[in-house]
């Protein structure tokens, strides 16, 4: 018989003390009789999101092992995250997570698509333009209803940031994602590939780092998410200095990228464009950093409010995991404080459950 548990405490976003009880997975706030109480106090937000996290990536860049994958996802689980987008990962893990009662809910894309040599080696799946759309088609069956595409990363050849292809055959990739019934999330730091793919309609927009003005205004009217991942553009610095001497120009423009984010997503939540919390982890940032990113939207001009909603109820529903409504889904986190005063009280969570079972 599955165990019924029962928690009180403020329920956000709704502002209201309320009793919950988790039956087996879902919410409902009709009594039940002999449920264990497992939490009496506190404010009680929806499961944390990720949005933008990579657990079949070590931190270093090499591809995960499943237990790799596994042990990264429970570091972002400690932290309050209890659903992640995986965009894009070198490891096919398929569904092997998807049902674990312990571990953070998954929506996944396949592998990165990217450009032959124009990406983290052994990563993503290279390929030419010619070969992209089957790959858009493969990778969309790989996933969970994403697929990923590496817009743009340096070329060599013109010692620089460059488009992985032309436009129109992004274009033609994003239309095909869309009709194998897929979203397409781009890694964009660049000014033209970024142009390019919010013209081609994707539906999230990764970094951003060179959004035009043109293009936030487009991404308002298109519904085009802008998952910043500020923490991650914050190493700039680093790839800039290690690219200096031998590409001068593409360090300059990193840095200018860097400098120039925050900015962009002030501007972008000024003109109603969706904002979801992502921190890139694997690759080049350690997992667990949900809430380091969220007091980063903060700093960026979004309220304690609205930074809560892109790192919890706002970012799930996007994602397609009901929050805490009746017959929503049994994920939430409790803090002692609370957060819409001081977002700095995501930092300790004290409490949570994750599939109707008390994790901690």
């Amino acid at each position: 018989m599955t165990e019924v548990l029962h928690v009180r405490g403020v329920v956000l976003p709704d502002d209201v003390t309320r009793d919950l009880w988790l039956v087996g997975d879902r919410v409902t706030f009709e009594p039940v009789p002999g449920a264990t109480t497992v939490l009496d106090r506190g404010f009680i937000l929806p499961g944390l999101v990720d949005a933008h996290c990579h657990i079949g990536i070590t931190v270093g860049g090499e591809p995960a092992t499943m237990s790799g994958a596994r042990e990264a996802a429970l570091v972002d689980r400690a932290a309050g995250v209890l659903a992640i987008r995986d965009a894009g990962s070198p490891l096919e893990y398929g569904s092997s997570f998807d049902e674990e009662l312990d571990f953070p809910r998954l929506a996944r894309a396949g592998r990165h698509i990217a450009a032959p040599r124009r990406y983290l080696r052994d990563i993503g799946a290279e390929v030419t333009g010619a070969d992209l759309d089957a790959e858009v088609r493969k990778q969309a069956a790989a996933g969970s209803g994403w697929v990923k595409l590496v817009g743009d990363w340096i070329d060599r050849s013109v010692g620089d940031l460059a488009p992985s292809w032309d436009s129109s055959l992004m274009a033609s990739a994003v239309a095909t994602a869309h009709a194998a019934g897929a979203r397409v999330a781009a890694h964009v730091f660049a000014e033209e590939s970024v142009a390019a793919l919010v013209r081609a309609g994707i539906d999230s927009v990764e970094h951003g780092t060179g959004l035009s003005d043109d293009d936030i205004a487009l991404m308002a009217v298109q519904g085009t998410a802008l998952v910043p991942t500020l923490l991650n553009v914050r190493t700039f610095d680093r790839i800039a200095a290690q690219a200096e001497d031998k590409f001068p120009r593409y360090a300059a423009h990193m840095l200018a990228l860097r400098d120039r984010l925050p900015g962009v997503v002030r501007k972008a939540h000024e003109a109603g464009v969706p904002i979801y919390v992502g921190t890139d982890a694997g690759g080049t940032v350690e997992h667990g950093l949900a809430a380091r990113e969220m007091l980063l939207l903060a700093e960026a001009g979004l309220s304690n409010e609205e930074v809560l909603s892109a790192g919890s109820w706002g970012a799930r529903a996007w994602l397609g995991f009901p929050s805490l409504v009746e017959g929503g889904l049994a994920d939430l986190v409790m803090y002692e404080h609370d957060p819409r005063k001081d977002l700095r009280a995501l930092l300790n969570p004290a409490a949570l459950i994750l599939r109707g079972k008390l994790i901690s």
